[in-house]
Order: structure tokens, then C-alpha cells, then sequence
């Protein structure tokens, strides 16, 4: 009887609170790995979305802008000629439209200049506009950051047939030829405030790439 009392208020030595321990250190240190990991990645994904965005709504802006080129090029009713919906010569890494049509605001109609461009040393994407020849408030805009490239090539129309003949071609081989498409590429990248923050050193720039019939400059020949 004096054997079994002492057995069961027997109490946990230190070896076993010292294995516990360990045990208990390990499991712990898993967990905020795993934790640490997840946050890392939850931080690179949101990156990653929000950059997919920002090209995204840049890409729609920039499509808006060269389906309207050269429109109201022959309205009877418009006093503006559009004679240059496409300024030349062409660029590579830039683009210029015009366009008009009425403002219902100002009762008149209005003529508009778009210059897109990519500046190298700041790695931003401008966007300049004008209203009848003068820049509009708050011009020019950095429409993208943290863009690694803007590209552009063309459909051209060699026959005057109002539609795109042949492949794409470099700025370089447009020359006086109509251009009636476009192929625009933009690539962009999460923005990394920290130089030395390796959380997005696996992360590639995404690239979005868009062709966009110019619809107007095809129905006017």
C-alpha cells in the first residue's frame, strides 16, 4: 500500500520537463516558419495583383485613346480637321493621337492631343494630354510605375483598302504607310519600396499585351 501512494504522487523530473520543452520549442518554431512563409507570400501575391490591376486600367485608358484617333476627321459638322490622327513618324516606345468631338459641356467642339511615352531613368508611364492645342490642367500625368517596357508595333495598310496588310511591323519599317492598328505592349513590376527586401527576388514583371484596330483611320481612307 506504502509503495503504490508513493508511485502516484510521484511528480515529472527534470529530464522529462527539459524533453517537453524541446518538444514544445520545435512545434512553435514550425509554426511561426509556416506563419512567416504565409505572410510572406500573402505580401508578394497582393504585389502581384495590384501590379496586374494598374497595367490593366493603364492598358484600357491607352486603347480608349487610339480608338479615337482621327475621329471626326470628316464631320460636316465639326470645324476641326483631324489631319494627323497618328502623328509621324511613329515610334517604338511612344505614340501620339488626335481626335475631336463635341463637349456638350463647353457647347463646342473640341480638339485633342494624346502623347503616350515611357521615361527610362524614373521607369514611369506618361500620359500627356491637350485640348485645342493647350496642355489640360494637371498634365502631364504618370499614368504607370514601375514600368520595365513599353513596346509598340503596327498593322499598316499597303493597298489603301482600309484594312491591315501583312504582319506587324517595327516603326522603323512604317515609313509613310497608313497605319491602322496597333500592337501595344506593357510590362510592370510590384513596387519594392526596400532594396534589400528579398521577398519579390522570385517575382517576374508581368506583361500585358493588347491589339487594337483603329477603327476610325480604317473608315476613313
Amino acid at each position: 500500500m506504502t509503495t503504490g501512494w508513493a508511485m502516484k504522487e510521484r511528480g515529472v523530473t527534470l529530464i522529462e520537463l527539459l524533453v517537453t520543452l524541446v518538444i514544445c520549442s520545435i512545434v512553435v518554431a514550425g509554426i511561426y516558419r509556416v506563419f512567416i512563409a504565409q505572410s510572406k507570400a500573402y505580401t508578394v501575391q497582393d504585389q502581384v495583383a495590384e501590379v496586374q490591376q494598374t497595367v490593366r486600367s493603364a492598358m484600357d485608358i491607352l486603347l480608349r485613346d487610339l480608338r479615337m484617333a482621327g475621329y471626326d476627321d470628316d464631320s460636316p459638322n465639326s470645324p476641326i480637321a483631324i489631319t494627323t490622327p497618328i502623328v509621324y513618324p511613329v515610334a517604338d516606345s511612344s505614340i501620339t493621337v488626335s481626335y475631336a468631338y463635341y463637349d456638350s459641356g463647353t457647347a463646342q467642339y473640341q480638339k485633342y492631343t494624346v502623347q503616350y511615352w515611357r521615361d527610362a531613368p524614373t521607369s514611369r508611364l506618361y500620359r500627356l494630354l491637350t485640348v485645342n492645342d493647350v496642355a489640360a490642367a494637371g498634365n502631364p500625368e504618370v499614368l504607370l510605375e514601375n514600368v520595365d517596357a513599353f513596346n509598340l508595333t503596327y498593322g499598316v495598310d499597303e493597298n489603301e483598302d482600309g484594312a491591315m496588310d501583312g504582319a506587324w511591323v517595327s516603326a522603323a519599317n512604317v515609313g509613310a504607310l497608313k497605319v491602322v492598328a496597333v500592337t501595344v505592349t506593357i510590362t510592370g513590376r510590384p513596387e519594392k519600396a526596400d532594396a534589400n527586401d528579398d521577398r519579390f527576388k522570385n517575382v517576374t514583371p508581368r506583361t500585358l499585351v493588347t491589339a487594337v484596330s483603329l477603327r476610325n483611320l480604317s473608315f476613313n481612307r
